[in-house]
């Protein structure tokens, strides 16, 4: 009896649980209902809603033609009453047709040709091509589906062989089509930006000095360096990068001067070195003398000056002298005559004292008394 207790029980139980699981789904599919029913009724009253603004609209029109009509009515009353002669200009006179520009709601782009890109292995030049196609997007408010057919309409020779190229390949391959900028500014930088070039733009910038290059160069090409190496760093390192290649002259000066960022920095330095080169300019015109004007001191210099003209050493000063006999040269050296000093045959010197005559020592005339010879050579 107890155990046929038991599963009477059993069976009230599970009957009480499915009847509380039925009256649970039927409240559920209620309530499901309940809202289908507030969200049509909803909708009923938004187009309600609309229908009635409609109707104002097309109320208010009515009323606007019905106003005009009365007026042009009461124009064409008051024309007739000029006579019966004149013609009722309502009837036969028309008004131009006004040309009316229909606007497009959707906004025109503006249009501008791209800078053409002919391939060439030329990194400055593609990453300057790049740089101002982003522009032209970002400017332009391009959507990322036409970035790319514009992007290559721009190819020229190289570029356009590769790009045709590429697209073959990758319809051979089953690959899919490239749709995205970044995807083809990935495959242009792979093909034209060598592996080592941040590793030698780096080096560059490392050992950048201005050297001949003026203040505002030196600083135009070091924003250059950093903007392709895409450094970022603090403004006190970029500004200690930027002392170390400047001149000493003006380095030594500026470190003296209170700058508060780096652009106040590049302005003192320009204006030191403004200041140097007037100082060279002032030195270079004070080494000239004030009575010599500068300008005619350069036009005497450039003045070739005339070089004379060399005489044979047989011939004289003077090109019209009468020719002259062997017999009338003297020699200064042993006095004798017949010959010249520079062919003299006597190697010896005599210097004779008390005696108007001389000669050389190895002919000596008769008559002649010599007084304390002296013998040189």
């Amino acid at each position: 009896m107890s155990s046929q207790s038991r599963n009477s029980n059993e069976s009230e139980g599970t009957s009480i649980k499915s009847l509380v699981e039925k009256i649970a789904q039927d409240v559920q599919a209620l309530s499901y209902r309940q809202l289908q029913h507030e969200s049509q009724l909803k909708e009923r009253d938004a187009q309600f809603a609309l229908m009635q603004d409609e109707l104002k609209v097309v109320k208010e029109r009515n009323e606007y033609t019905k106003s005009k009509k009365s007026s042009h009515a009461y124009s064409s009353r008051g024309n007739e009453s000029y006579g019966e002669q004149n013609l009722k200009i309502n009837e036969y006179y028309q008004q131009p047709l006004r040309r009316v520009r229909k606007e497009k709601e959707s906004l025109r782009e503006v249009r501008v040709d791209l800078p053409h890109f002919h391939g060439k292995e030329n990194v400055e030049i593609y990453l300057d091509w790049e740089m101002k196609v982003e522009q032209f997007f970002a400017c332009h408010k391009v959507s990322e589906e036409n970035k790319v057919p514009l992007a290559t309409l721009s190819f020229q020779g190289n570029a356009m062989y590769w790009w045709t190229t590429l697209e073959r390949d990758r319809r051979l391959h089953k690959d899919p089509p490239i749709g995205y900028w970044n995807d083809l500014k990935g495959a242009l930088r792979r093909r034209h930006i060598p592996s080592y070039y941040n590793r030698e733009l780096m080096d560059k910038l490392q050992r950048l000095q201005q050297k001949t290059m003026s203040v505002e160069e030196y600083r135009q090409k070091m924003e250059l360096y950093m903007m392709r190496a895409s450094i970022r760093e603090s403004e006190s390192t970029t500004i200690a990068r930027f002392l170390s290649g400047l001149h000493l002259e003006i380095r030594d000066r500026v470190e003296l001067l209170p700058y508060q960022d780096l652009n106040d920095l590049i302005q003192f330095c320009i204006k030191v070195e403004q200041q140097n080169l007037k100082k060279t300019s002032s030195r270079r015109e004070d080494s000239y003398p004030n009575s010599y004007p500068r300008s005619e001191f350069k036009r005497e210099e450039s003045v070739p000056k005339e070089k004379p003209r060399e005489t044979p050493k047989s011939v004289g000063k003077d090109m019209f002298t009468p020719p002259i006999r062997a017999r009338d040269v003297k020699c200064f050296k042993c006095y004798g005559r017949g010959h010249v000093q520079a062919k003299c045959p006597n190697q010896r010197t005599l210097f004779l004292k008390g005696v108007d005559e001389y000669s050389s020592c190895d002919d000596v005339p008769s008559g002649i008394k010599e007084e304390k010879m002296y013998l040189v050579g």
